[in-house]
């Protein structure tokens, strides 16, 4: 292995830098999917963040605090009863 000496016309570290790969660092997200229910029912969330986490792979969180990525036709599954509670009770919900 040579060095150069500092002041030296010459040398591996003296030599500018061309090209070469470089390094990205990219800040890790972690996802927290609970287990339990939301497996077997499907939840209310809102339609633009439902398209949004089917896209992009990144949780959300249902009107009964389940936090999932929707990843399945909701329509083969129960709606969710707390999900479907706290809707009915919110204006504009099932009651209107």
């Amino acid at each position: 292995m040579s060095e150069s000496i500092p002041g030296a016309p010459d040398g591996p570290l003296n030599a500018p830098r061309q090209g070469g790969a470089g390094t990205i660092e990219r800040e890790r997200q972690e996802q927290l999917v609970e287990p339990g229910d939301h497996e077997r029912f499907s939840h209310y969330a809102p339609k633009d963040k439902i398209m949004e986490s089917m896209v992009t792979g990144n949780p959300l969180i249902a009107l009964c605090g389940k936090v999932w990525v929707p990843s399945r036709d909701p329509e083969k599954f129960p709606i969710c009863p707390k999900c479907k509670e706290i809707y009915e009770t919110m204006p504009g919900g099932g009651n209107s």
